[in-house]
């Protein structure tokens, strides 16, 4: 329910809504990215990078289904809680970073590459960081919900919420910087450099993607 000028109150469901239910489907592939990439990276006995990505592949076919339904029943402009072509570049950054972790598991799964111990840690933690950036987004995502809806009404709340996704980006940013010069300066065969590199690459996106989302959130309640 929303309160509009002029139209009184209105009932119908809310495309913000939809972005919710988008990012469900992202934190469900981030699961199964996490379990699969940790267990590569030590060295274990992991399960079939085949059959994990169709998994992700399922999971991302769910989150596009939701991302044409929300865009396919849009309200007319004059309805639309927040400007169209933010919600537009929302959807998008959101999608992207289910893509990105999709990119990663393909290139550390294209060959088998043993990263050394010595590095290891460094890729952990830096995997970390990208999830911790991907995992803040959600309540960046549901405050700022409240706060069009005006079912909430703490902007500082909600800017601080925001504040902590670009913040725990800048830290997997540094991470990023400090791993690629390990990697890159390591006795690695270069196959071995070049693929886990795009590998970080790709994580990084992942991080970055959530980051332009919640950029994209404090755009939408900007005064």
């Amino acid at each position: 329910m929303r309160r509009l000028p002029f139209f009184g109150l209105l009932n119908y469901r809310s495309p913000m809504d939809g972005l919710l239910r988008h990012y469900q489907q992202i934190a469900k592939s981030m699961e199964l990215i996490q379990g699969s990439l940790e267990c590569y990276i030590e060295g274990g006995t992991c399960r079939d990078f085949h059959d994990l990505l169709m998994e992700v592949d399922r999971v991302e076919n769910k989150a596009d289904e939701i991302k044409r339904n929300i865009r396919n029943h849009l309200p007319r402009g004059l309805f639309m809680s927040v400007d169209k072509t933010l919600f537009f570049n929302c959807t998008r950054s959101q999608d992207n970073i289910l893509d990105a972790g999709q990119e990663a598991l393909n290139w550390l799964g294209m060959r088998t590459v043993l990263i050394p111990s010595e590095y290891r840690k460094g890729v952990l933690f830096f995997l970390d960081a990208v999830l911790v950036t991907v995992g803040l987004l959600e309540p960046a995502l549901e405050s700022t919900i409240e706060l069009v809806h005006g079912t909430a009404l703490d902007r500082l709340s909600v800017k601080e919420k925001i504040r902590a996704v670009r913040d725990a980006h800048h830290s997997a940013w540094k991470l990023r910087a400090d791993l690629d010069s390990a990697i890159y300066n390591s006795e690695m065969d270069f196959k071995d450099i070049y693929q886990l590199l795009h590998f970080v690459d790709r994580l990084y996106s992942m991080s970055h993607n959530a980051e332009g989302c919640a950029d994209i959130l404090r755009a939408m309640i900007a005064r």
